[in-house]
């Protein structure tokens, strides 16, 4: 005997990757559900309509989900004034993963017509405490008497109301509270709109964004709090170049691979990953996926600080690190230069050079020499130009002469859909084929997708699947 449900009930049959449950009605329209999961019978609110498609909020559940857990956090929810940072924190954690799994399966096969040979385990670990680097908003609410310092609310640009946060490490999560009360003291409270948080091994890092010069006395109260609850402050006036560490002479903010005795300083403003437990984890993963051997050259784009180029270094015979920026390069090769210095084994010959990576050409590409691995890494914006430049070489095997490609790609990815397009290319116009993929869950109960796939070079001409290259130039929808 089937269920007998409410008039006007849907019947939720997937999520997408905004953790919208997805519905159909009975003339075939879709309905897009915040709060509702695969398998359950819900009735909605619908707040947007279009001629295809409907959006809405879940208001009753009349079949609820096995995978429907309870938030960990008090912020999270649909209500009024619900922090938007986390968006799966309803749906069970492994679900979350198996989810995120599906969405990188559907972007290679969908955008670029690939699978992967092997799927490879997804990368998992703490679902809490996780979050080791944040920017918190800071506002001043005159007409409510205090400050609000948090992420933002569901789909607003209002602040909201936490006096804790899961996701953050715990010792950071009690500091909300004590932080409002020093913003509201001091005289800068209305022109501070940021704070940035960075974790490292051994010390919290919080920049506080002013834009007005800070008085004496706000000084002293920063100095105060940090003596008081052992964090580490920073200023930042303008951009990136103004932060500045309050106190000069203070230990220094970094953290560790353990696995590789590598030692990776760095400043709360630099770009390095939310998650350090997964960071470490990946970072082996890739590597293993590398098989990077003694006698091999390999290049790292998009190298950063070294996250990945001093590990090959341990492993590899020669390593070329390239990023966008002199800055970046000059204080990626430092890095190096200390740890060279640490060792009783000696790194690898390292080099690091800046390029524009988003206008790479075969011609530079050649230049760069030939490298028997690569790890690339790029940021959301993907790789493409330099999956064009192995295409277009294939494609004319008079122009490259002498030189050779990569045999192996391991491309860690924060976006699956350029991850796609420039698989797309590998595979189909470059003689690459996906030997496997997976996720990496570096971001527990949002909807972030970061993943890791790996290419093994065979010199074939990819299948037609009528994968065109000027449309996989064009960003993804």
């Amino acid at each position: 005997m089937s269920d007998v449900f409410p008039e006007g009930a849907l019947c939720v049959e997937s999520l997408d990757i905004e953790a919208q449950g997805i519905a159909h009605r009975a003339d075939g329209k879709v309905v897009f559900i915040e709060g509702a999961l695969p398998f359950e019978v819900v009735h909605t609110s619908v707040h947007r309509k279009k001629n295809n498609w409907e959006a809405g909020v879940v208001t009753a559940i009349h079949r609820e989900s096995s995978q429907r857990v309870r938030p960990g956090c008090e912020n999270f929810g649909l209500h009024a004034g619900a922090c938007g940072g986390c968006k799966m924190q309803h749906l069970h954690s492994s679900a979350q993963v198996a989810i995120k799994q599906r969405v990188l399966e559907d972007n290679l096969w969908h955008l670029a017509k690939v699978k992967a040979q092997t799927l490879l385990r997804p990368i998992e670990g703490p679902t809490w405490g996780y979050r080791y680097r944040a920017r918190l908003s800071v506002r001043y609410v005159v007409k409510k008497g205090k400050v609000l310092i948090g992420f933002h609310e569901r789909k607003s640009r209002y602040i909201a109301d936490m006096r804790t946060c899961e996701v953050l490490p715990p010792q950071v999560s009690v500091l909300l509270v004590p932080l409002r009360e020093l913003i509201f003291s001091m005289d800068a409270r209305e022109t501070c709109p940021q704070i940035e948080l960075a974790c490292g091994d051994d010390i919290t890092a919080l920049v506080l964004r002013h834009m007005e010069a800070l008085s004496e006395a706000d000084l002293k109260r920063l100095r105060d709090f940090a003596q008081l609850h052992a964090v580490q402050w920073w200023t930042q006036s303008k951009g990136p170049d103004t932060v500045r560490l309050l106190d000069e002479g203070g230990p220094v903010l970094c953290y560790r691979l353990p696995e590789f005795g590598i030692t990776m300083p760095y400043k709360p403003t630099d770009f390095t990953q939310v998650n350090p437990h997964i960071n470490r984890v990946l970072v082996s993963r890739a590597l293993r996926l590398l098989k990077a051997k003694r006698q091999d050259r390999v290049i790292d784009w998009f190298c950063g600080l070294g996250n990945f180029t001093l590990p090959l270094a341990t492993q590899a015979g020669e390593v070329l690190g390239i990023e966008g920026s002199d800055t970046m390069v000059r204080r990626a090769q430092e890095n190096w230069t200390l740890n060279q210095s640490q060792r009783s084994d000696p790194l690898a010959p390292t080099l690091f050079l800046a390029r524009n990576l988003f206008e790479m050409t075969p011609e530079q590409l050649m230049a760069d020499g030939v490298a028997d691995k690569w790890l690339v890494d790029p940021p959301r914006e993907g790789a493409f130009a330099l999956a064009k430049a192995l295409a277009d070489l294939h494609a004319d095997p008079a122009r490259r002469g002498a030189w050779t490609p990569p045999q192996r790609i391991v491309y860690v990815s924060c976006n699956p859909a350029t991850l796609a397009r420039d698989a797309g290319l590998l595979v189909h116009k470059a003689g690459y084929s996906c030997v496997a993929a997976g996720v990496v869950n570096m971001f527990p109960h949002t909807a972030h997708v970061e993943s890791i796939a790996v290419f093994e070079w065979t010199g074939l001409d990819g299948e037609d699947v009528g994968f065109d290259v000027l449309t996989a130039s064009l960003p993804p929808e």
